[in-house]
């Protein structure tokens, strides 16, 4: 007698289309096992044998938090490649990694959460390094080689699948999850959703995570344009994840919504599909979700539309076709992949100056190698643990050979001796070495500091910290075995970490003046440090008050005296400074100023008084302000990653000419720097698109070894494309990478529009001598801008020109073309009225929510008074009356042309809420054809719209 096998269900079928097999799964889930699926880490149905699935693999340049992985450079040093070329073989090593990585470790994840795609409109933004470029289309052609690398090229199966971060308008880590973006339609169109629909739109996205801000006051877990644009721009299921801990965050934090079920079901509908909340713990989650269905604000049907995205990713990975799946055994530290880490952290490097060919360095130079970044090779948050490591230090000596290079950091070598004369001492050691977080961790927000080591104790002799002040008087001290001192749970100082770290930093102090010493003070902790009987530790409160132990600081060497030895004794000082990416400006913390920390302008000033032969090597995650006029040569890189060290040495030696450019402006001072929290890229003249002043180095700039020449442009328009080509010429004595940048403007716009805008690049290698043909073809829609009297994408009638060279400031060739487009029409105000968002200028103005799910309105925006300009209203025949949509308290006046004020429409009873309008209707002396519209805002009024009636 003979058993018939179970029939396969639909779901395990890959022959059948895959939303065909997603609607079977889904149908064969209970309720309870959907809900289960909307948090992050949803479970196993073992019923079905259908797998648990994690969303939130970090890969922003490697596999991060999972242990130790290849290391890129940071995601603006991948920027600063201009190659998308060499991006997408990135995105294609990472994810071979996060395949072999998974087939030892199942709690590495495939839905990764990369690229970041926020623009790099502000310099101190704390996560410069997370970005590619404040231009929106450098930014989409990284971040789309970079998805399709991750993708992988299967037409079926996703090798792994990319979520693009932090949507939307998000530059900010100061009061990230209260402050809400003011982005007007015009910045909100040509800016801030473009990088996102330009990477979408190529099709190797999987999703996005909504950002911890607001915009135009509303959460962005909340933001309408999940379903209004988002969703429209391809025909992929898209999974939305939530940021962690940013679904409770709208009661908690933002207190938009009393109750945890209202805001998860507002989420939800909104288009959030999986919830990244209280880590592993999916209780409090789905908790939520059941009460929100049981009060009627969700329906079964809104959790199958977000289980079916997740589900449709899964399918997309291959979860439920393991026989067929070409993915599964990935690759992991080849030599492929090193050699691959090296070519990214060679073509990051910029140089910024070269007076005098002062670089390549000659052969047989004895070189003073300096500074506090010489022998480190830097991590941040997001980066894995490192399996190689290349300082510059280890570069220079493989490269130009130890004899040749002499070395030293810079830090203050000090000893701190307490009210009893005696000093702090590190014991031995007598564990083993070990780098934080070497082990993985799904947060590692979570791992704790060490206390497998003695803690500190004071003798007469005490221990020689090498001190180093990283800006703002932020310390760090470490130990001569290479630790640094940090503090655990238990409170206690030790020598513990392998280098500053954490969600919150346990490695930094600050030394505070107290009497004739200093009170030393733990960041972390805000604690200042103690020493008694029981040891050395930060003081509790109780603990006499909360005093701290006041130090002398004896010095026994300045970096500075150090420096200027080693630069006495060579040929050319190389001075490698920059930031630690956990100090000063990362996540959770925006930076203060562009300039360099007084320590390291020292440690300059030092090495060039003793030797005028400096370069300056910039290692950093951001711009910054430098004075170089006294510098024969500088060069920046970001963070590079394992091979850092390597590939800075090639560059020095010109065994690689560098060919990285700039992927933002340099600005020369703060004083050129928008307020950090002023989106507005247009009215602020932020950016290159924008910036009227003379930047320190312009975006897009970048010096090479070699010489380039530019001749035989062409332009033409056909096929509703402009085409463009040149003929780019290296006239230099050594093979080189040239990056040709295309940029167009408007020659008489009818509305502010950029100075000038990147249409297009191409980097190609020349060997001497060799010419090649460079062509781009643009869209003329790529020419458009958002014309608020219209609401939609416009293309001006007029002349345009193109500007083609080696930066946006180095142009070499130039022509202008006349476009055939659309001439500006007058707001039809009789028939539409005005949108109060919708404005051309604004002064003391802030957009907000019109509603709590959609819509915008605006008020002033400290709440006592604002301005708004709409050009060009037409009134037609005329009209006699004003209604205005009004809520809050205050009034609004309205006149024309910078004329007298024609109406005043007051709110004499302030309505019961902010979302609570009511219409306002006045009459008016007879107004007839095309006018300025002027309305001045007074209070805490929120205007939704104007309307005009004969």
């Amino acid at each position: 007698m003979t058993v018939d096998s179970p029939p396969t269900p639909p779901f395990r079928d890959p022959r059948l289309p895959p939303p065909k097999r997603v609607d079977d799964l889904l149908a064969r889930l209970t309720l309870d096992e959907k809900v289960a699926f909307l948090h992050q880490f949803a479970p196993a149905v073992e019923r079905l044998g259908v797998a648990a699935f994690r969303t939130g693999q970090e890969a922003l340049h490697g596999v991060a938090w999972m242990g130790p992985a290849t290391v890129f450079p940071q995601a603006v040093g991948l920027g600063a490649t201009w190659n998308p070329d060499l991006v997408r073989r990135v995105g294609e090593a990472v994810s071979r990694e996060v395949r072999a990585m998974r087939a030892l470790d199942d709690r590495v994840g495939l839905n990764v959460w990369a690229p970041t795609v926020n623009l790099l409109r502000h310099p101190l933004w704390g996560r410069n390094e997370e970005g590619y470029s404040e231009d929106p289309r450098l930014t989409s052609a990284i971040a789309t080689a970079y998805t399709h690398g991750l993708r992988g090229d299967h037409p079926r199966y996703w090798r792994t699948a990319p979520v693009l971060k932090h949507w939307l308008a998000h530059n900010n880590e100061t009061d990230r999850a209260t402050s809400s973006s003011s982005v007007r339609p015009r910045v909100l169109n040509e800016y801030d959703l473009r990088a996102f629909r330009d990477t979408v739109e190529a099709g190797a996205v999987a999703g996005v995570m909504p950002a911890y801000n607001l915009v135009n006051g509303r959460p962005n877990h909340l933001s309408p344009y999940l379903r209004s644009h988002l969703r429209t721009w391809t025909g992929e299921d898209l999974l939305v994840c939530s940021d962690a801990g940013a679904p409770s965050n709208l009661v908690d934090a933002e207190h938009y919504f009393d109750t945890h079920e209202e805001a998860t079901a507002a989420a939800l509908l909104a288009g959030v599909d999986s919830f990244t909340d209280h880590g592993t713990d999916g209780a409090p989650v789905t908790a939520r979700v059941r009460g929100a269905l049981e009060r009627g604000l969700l329906t079964e049907a809104d959790v199958d539309t977000a289980v079916r995205r997740q589900l449709s990713v899964r399918f997309r990975l291959g979860e439920f076709d393991p026989h067929y799946d070409p993915h599964l055994a990935g690759e992991f530290d080849t030599p492929a992949h090193r050699a691959l880490a090296r070519e990214a952290a060679e073509q990051a490097v910029v140089l910024l100056k070269n007076a005098d060919g002062l670089l390549p360095l000659a052969a047989g130079t004895r070189i003073a190698l300096v500074g506090l970044l010489a022998d480190e090779c830097k991590l941040d948050w997001y980066s894995g643990g490192l399996l190689h490591r290349f300082t510059p230090l280890e570069g220079l000596y493989e490269r130009f050979g130890a004899e040749r290079v002499e070395f030293a950091e810079g830090v203050d070598r000090v000893r701190l001796r307490t009210a009893a004369g005696v000093f702090l001492r590190v014991p031995p050691a007598g564990a083993p070495d070990e780098a934080r977080g070497a082990e993985g961790a799904l947060d590692p927000a979570l791992l704790s500091g060490r206390t497998d080591l003695p803690p500190l104790t004071t003798d007469p002799a005490g221990t020689e910290f090498a001190l180093v002040d990283w800006g703002g008087g932020v310390l760090t001290l470490r130990a001569p075995d290479g630790r640094y001192l940090s503090v655990a749970e238990d409170g206690r100082l030790r020598a513990s970490a392998d280098q500053p770290g954490g969600w919150v930093v346990q490695e930094t102090f600050r030394l505070e003046a107290h009497g004739s010493g200093h009170l030393l003070k733990h960041l972390g902790t805000g604690r200042h440090v103690r020493v008694g009987a029981d040891g050395v530790k930060v003081a509790d409160p109780g603990d006499n008050g909360g005093t701290g132990e006041v130090f002398e600081v004896v010095t026994a060497e300045r970096g500075e005296d150090a420096v200027a030895r080693a630069a006495g004794r060579a040929d050319v000082v190389v001075v490698v400074a920059g930031n630690d990416p956990h100090i000063n400006g990362r996540e959770t913390e925006d930076r203060t100023t562009l300039d360099l920390p007084a320590h390291q302008r020292r440690l300059l000033g030092a090495a060039r008084a003793a030797n005028p032969r400096t370069v300056l090597v910039l290692t950093s995650a951001y711009p910054y302000a430098v004075d170089v006029t006294r510098l024969p040569a500088v060069l920046w890189t970001a963070h590079g990653g394992q091979a850092a060290g390597t590939a800075l040495a090639r560059i020095l030696a010109g065994d690689v000419s560098p060919a990285g450019r700039l992927p933002q402006t340099w600005y020369a001072s703060d004083a050129d720097l928008p307020d950090l929290l002023d989106y507005d890229v247009i009215g602020g003249r932020q950016t290159y698109l924008y910036f009227e002043g003379t930047p320190l180095f312009p975006f897009g700039h970048g010096l090479s070894y070699a010489s380039f020449a530019y001749d035989g442009l062409s332009a033409r328009v056909a096929d509703a494309r402009v085409h463009v080509s040149c003929t780019v010429t290296n006239t230099g004595d050594r093979a080189a990478d040239e990056v040709a940048q295309l940029y167009g403007r408007a020659v008489d716009p009818s509305v502010p529009r950029p100075r000038r805008e990147l249409l297009g690049h191409r980097r190609v290698t020349l060997a001497p001598g060799e010419r090649t043909a460079v062509a781009f073809d643009v869209p003329l829609s790529a020419l458009e801008f958002w014309d608020v009297a219209r609401g939609g994408r416009r293309l001006e009638r007029g002349p345009y020109e193109l500007l083609l060279g080696a930066s946006s400031e180095d142009v070499r060739l130039r022509t202008t073309l006349t476009l055939d487009g659309e001439g500006p029409a007058p707001r039809p105000v009789t028939r539409r009225g005005l949108e109060a968002a919708g404005f051309d200028e604004q002064s003391g103005i802030a957009i907000v929510d019109r509603t709590k799910r959609a819509g915008d309105a605006v008020t002033p925006a400290d709440g006592a008074s604002g301005e708004l300009v709409y050009r060009s209203c037409d009134f037609a025949d005329g009209v006699r009356e004003v209604t205005a949509q009004l809520a809050g308290e205050g009034g609004l006046r309205l006149s024309l042309d910078g004329g007298p004020v024609l109406v005043e429409l007051d709110l004499v009873t302030p309505t019961a809420g902010p979302y609570t309008y009511t219409t306002v209707t006045a009459r008016v002396p007879a107004v007839e054809g095309v006018h300025d519209v002027r309305l001045a805002l007074r209070g805490p009024l929120r205007l939704a719209h104007v309307g005009f009636s004969g």
